[in-house]
């Protein structure tokens, strides 16, 4: 038993006035035949030998009892429950309402109902899903207000973000993790991914970049990696780059140009689809140093202004380029040559 406070009142048990202590201690019991054991907090009387509760640790016990039955069989605290519904910012009644239950069942199984094992499946779904709270969202939209629905859209997609960028960056990583060790394909330099992104914004950020597309971008980012290796020993961003038809290309640049933070559009070009990369709303670039920027701006400088076939087409006068087998990995080693500086 461990002694938390001590206070001077009026006792109900030997109803006289005396210091009554609050204890806590570890408690045995049995809840839908489960035999459960959790921590509980009492008054006790010294006088009398008895313990008795305040209204608030009645309700505290109790919960901690349903708690520790939840605990045994697998089921959601209340303490889960609630930070599930915290991810999202959303009320209980409006959760209850997107998940189709009574406007009172979300409350109830964070106050003192113990949840059936259906619901408590379809809350561990919204726990690791935000898409799924997105799709909710969207069907429900009629039954909330504007400013919840939102809020809740705002919430949602962040977190949706969020977990669609850790996929990625797990799926890009798996690609580098053969060729990180060869310092002549990473530019003595461990990719960075919030350099590389930090690099296309910085790019698209730019009034002097031209018509920034896909086949642009890519060549704008292998100049940046080569610049940078030439001047100082290493690559900007460890970007790993393979020669293809159109010049050079990163390893998983499919991936990494998905990422959340990377502003595209899809744009129809004739009978072909276009991806086109636009201004973000942020402007600050956490991952890049002055001298980052000063190669950056050397780069756009030289072909910021240059149509996709130009920037090709020097990019295939390149030593690195020409000296590379196709579909090989560019060595930084051949960048000496490089035609900027």
């Amino acid at each position: 038993m461990e002694i938390l406070k001590s206070e001077r009142i009026l006792c109900p048990c030997c109803m006289v006035e005396h210091d009554v202590k609050t204890v806590r201690m570890m408690e045995d019991n049995i809840f839908k035949d489960k035999p459960v054991e959790y921590m509980v907090e009492y008054q006790f009387c010294e006088r009398t030998g008895d313990f008795f509760e305040e209204e608030d640790q009645l309700t505290s016990n109790f919960l901690a009892m349903k708690n520790a039955y939840r605990e045994k069989v697998g089921l959601l605290t209340t303490k889960q429950i609630v930070e599930i519904r915290g991810k999202y910012g959303i009320t209980q009644r409006d959760l209850s309402l997107l998940l189709g239950w009574g406007t009172k069942t979300v409350t109830r199984y964070e106050r003192c109902q113990v949840q059936d094992p259906a619901h408590d499946t379809i809350l561990r779904k919204l726990d690791s899903d935000p898409e799924w709270f997105l799709q909710l969202l969207m069907a429900g939209k009629d039954k909330l207000s504007e400013a919840a629905y939102q809020k809740y859209l705002k919430n949602g997609t962040a977190l949706f973000e969020k977990d669609h960028d850790l996929y990625l960056e797990k799926a890009i990583m798996s690609q580098y993790v053969i060729i990180r060790n060869d310092p002549d394909a990473t530019g003595n330099k461990v990719l960075s991914l919030g350099i590389v992104v930090d690099m296309i914004r910085y790019f698209a950020n730019s009034v002097a970049v031209k018509c920034l597309y896909r086949v642009k971008l890519m060549k704008l980012l292998w100049y940046s990696d080569a610049l940078s290796y030439k001047r100082r020993g290493y690559s900007m961003s460890g970007l790993v780059y393979r020669a293809l038809p159109m010049g050079a290309v990163p390893v998983a640049y499919e991936l990494i140009l998905d990422l959340s933070r990377i502003n595209c559009k899809e744009v129809e070009i004739g009978f072909a689809t276009g991806y086109q990369y636009l201004p973000t709303e942020s402007k600050e670039y956490a991952c890049l140093t002055a001298e980052d920027k000063e190669i950056l701006d050397t780069v756009i400088q030289c072909f910021g202004a240059s149509s996709k076939r130009a920037i090709v087409e020097a990019m295939h006068q390149e030593d690195a380029y020409i000296k590379t087998a196709l579909n090989d990995v560019i060595k930084y080693s051949l960048v000496s040559t490089l035609s900027i500086s």
